[in-house]
């Protein structure tokens, strides 16, 4: 079990997933994130995201205690996505906040997204080398507004240059032990741009 940090469900508790590849941000680390966020976020209550590799959903669960309009956890895991749905129902959130997908990630965003994503958290297994194709990928597939923001956790020695990715503007990287928050703005620069740009 996990403790929510802050917003409408602070100090509720959710239960968290265990076993190879699966470890649910600390509070220490969820507690840095959003301390980053609040200052760029801006309403809250506007703000559509998505939980991406998203284990027992405790980024996603953040942002909705917070006030966020509606988040979209995508998770490959049965396992997972089942324990991301029972804590759905004990926080009592109604489905116009959820939206759930069992989907392997790589696979999601070859298809349109059915709304653009204000504010994406990408979280993928350590040490497997996914963050980077995945974020090309991503930013190739339109999925995010214009202006909105990418956080990343990664493991501590990933070190990505800071004009990496075409559209992307670093804000901030820091490391809290084991893990790196890497946070992007996006920028105008659109899928045809991006494809231009990125590496083959």
């Amino acid at each position: 079990m996990i403790r929510i940090t802050s917003g409408a469900f602070k100090g509720r508790r959710i239960e968290t997933t265990t076993g190879p590849g699966y470890r649910p941000a600390t509070e220490k680390v969820r507690e840095a994130l959003f301390s980053m966020l609040e200052a760029r976020v801006g309403e809250w209550e506007d703000l559509v995201a998505a939980d991406i590799f998203a284990g027992s959903g405790s980024l996603g669960f953040e942002a909705l205690s917070r006030g966020a309009l509606r988040v979209h956890f995508i998770e490959n895991s049965a396992k997972a996505a089942k324990l991301i749905r029972s804590n759905v129902r004990q926080l009592d959130l109604p489905p116009s906040r959820v939206r759930m997908a069992k989907r392997d990630a790589f696979r999601l965003i070859q298809s349109q997204p059915r709304e653009k994503i204000g504010l994406a958290f990408i979280d993928p297994p350590y040490n497997k080398g996914l963050l980077v194709p995945f974020l090309d990928r991503f930013l190739n597939a339109g999925w995010m507004q214009e202006s909105g923001l990418i956080a990343a956790e990664v493991e501590q020695d990933l070190i990505i240059e800071p004009d990496r990715f075409p559209g992307l503007e670093l804000l901030t990287h820091k490391t809290y032990g084991q893990t790196r928050i890497y946070l992007w703005r996006t920028s105008a620069c659109d899928s045809q741009c991006i494809r231009e740009h990125s590496t083959p």
